[in-house]
């Protein structure tokens, strides 16, 4: 040994000074909840100042800043104590729950076990394991690629897709959300999220559910999929009755492949374990699977596809990285998607999203013809779409003509507020410029949730048509924000 390996500098590396920690000794140490509890309090101020500066503006505007402290199942608490029925979900993430106890325990337990994770030249087992998983429940598909993310997962399927075909065009749907990054930004059938980042890839839009259109581009020869959501997360459109079954017919009859974004949907958020399997014979070439399967812990994206496509894109060893992700296959998200496939089977989550599902969409269905501003109610298991419609009578119509002329939207805002402020239910708008309420809760809810949402909804309705008050108030500064921002 020499002398300088022996003094641990290592040979080469230069000497360290008076006070320097040897690599590996003991430091002061971080302490997270010390952190937390001298700056938590900073966090607007923290978000303004460093990171998207709107967010902060916008929770404001609509009074949404809330400070909560803890969260567990389907309920955040403030530092009052009080608690908040949370319909939101992370958008979706949170499909079983704020920290379920399986999947904290699956977490220690791969902390705890220290593996060699991310060698990058071995295979471990959890991906493995996981992939094996999730191709049970999906038995006409044969691999699985991990990234990070819903829009990674749907980038792999368009790379996938245009390597396999060897065709450059994807079509998507009017409407559609598939992420944010380029290629899946490329999808997004709303140009609010387009405008600015062209040059795009050439993909084209079709109207939901219109066979006729799909064919007229098919038959140029040159697409290699249709990627869409068997329900749009935006406004919770889903497709007609028989669409993806006849798509997929006519995507094979031009050797084309059905990609079906499940991002959102699948994992039994419609009381299917995928959406595409309501609709009997749908077997997608590729599926793309994220949010809920991560725990709401550990990010993760999965693309699901048919064995030839994996071994047209692998095609050879010198092509063996030419896909990947730098965090892809991580043990703690393995053990996260793991975990939270066991909690979906042992637990009937696929069920009692359906059951629940039903008896929400039912309740609220049946205040249809209540409520003038109410026009329907749709959707299919946790995943609910209340949309607002113009009035018949002439007082209530002339204030929603009132907030339409200032922006589309600002109704179904005026219900989520008091939602949130007065009943203490987190729920969101559907996308921008829609009168259409999102419902997507943790598929653990119950009746006791069910029974808390639609008494607090039906308050806030009977207010909406009192035609006065609180509602109508904030609804004016709404209206003046909105002709401000033009």
């Amino acid at each position: 040994m020499t002398e300088s390996s022996e003094s641990g500098t290592g040979r080469g590396s230069a000497p360290r000074s008076a006070g320097q920690r040897e690599p590996g000794a003991p430091g002061k140490g971080f302490d997270l909840t010390k952190l937390l509890a001298e700056r938590g309090g900073e966090r607007y101020e923290l978000h303004t100042a460093h990171l998207n500066h709107q967010l902060p503006r916008m929770l404001r505007t609509i009074g949404f800043d809330k400070v909560y402290e803890r969260a567990e199942g389907a309920y955040f608490w403030d530092a009052e104590g009080n608690d908040y029925l949370d319909m939101l979900a992370g958008f979706g993430v949170m499909g079983i729950g704020r920290h379920h106890p399986v999947v904290r325990e699956a977490l220690h337990d791969v902390l705890d076990a220290s593996l060699a994770d991310l060698t990058r030249f071995d295979c471990q087992p959890l991906p493995g394991l996981l992939a094996e998983k999730l191709l049970a429940y999906t038995p006409h598909l044969d691999r699985v690629f991990f990234g990070n993310s819903g829009t990674e997962a749907v980038e792999t399927a368009l790379k996938f897709a245009r390597y396999a075909t060897g065709k450059p065009r994807i079509l998507y749907c009017s409407h559609a959300f598939h992420g944010l990054t380029t290629g899946s930004l490329s999808v997004n059938g709303e140009a609010g999220f387009r405008d600015g980042f062209a040059p795009l890839l050439p993909d084209t839009a079709l109207a939901l559910g219109d066979l006729d259109a799909l064919e007229r581009e098919l038959k140029r020869g040159d697409v290699a999929g249709f990627v869409v959501e068997p329900i749009q997360g935006k406004g919770v459109r889903a497709t007609p009755p028989g669409f993806l079954r006849a798509a997929q017919e006519l995507l094979h009859r031009h050797k084309a492949l059905l990609i079906a974004d499940e991002v959102q949907t699948g994992l039994g958020r419609t009381g299917d374990f995928y959406a595409y399997q309501h609709e009997e014979g749908v077997e997608p070439d590729l599926v793309c699977v994220a949010k809920a399967l991560s725990g709401g812990y550990v990010p993760v994206g999965a693309t699901l596809g048919k064995d030839w496509i994996f071994r047209r894109v692998y095609s050879s060893m010198d092509r063996v990285l030419v896909h990947s992700a730098s965090f892809g296959s991580n043990a703690q998200a393995m053990a996260a998607g793991l975990a939270v496939l066991s909690v979906i089977e042992d637990e009937r989550i696929v069920a009692n999203a359906r059951t629940t599902g039903d008896l929400l969409r039912s309740r609220l269905a049946a205040l249809v013809d209540r409520y003038e501003f109410l026009s329907e109610v749709r959707g299919r298991g946790l995943m609910i779409g209340i949309e607002f419609g113009r009035p018949a009578s002439i007082g209530l119509r002339g204030r929603w003509t009132m907030l339409q002329a200032a922006r589309k939207g600002l109704f179904a805002q005026m219900v989520v507020v008091p939602l949130l402020q007065k009943h203490r239910i987190l729920t969101q708008v559907s996308g921008d410029e829609l009168e259409v309420i999102k419902l997507i809760p943790p598929l653990t809810i119950g009746e006791r949730e069910v029974d808390r949402f639609v008494t607090a909804f039906t308050t806030v309705m009977d207010d909406a048509h009192k035609g006065g008050g609180l509602m109508w108030d904030f609804g004016r500064t709404l209206v003046k924000q909105a002709i401000a921002n033009r």
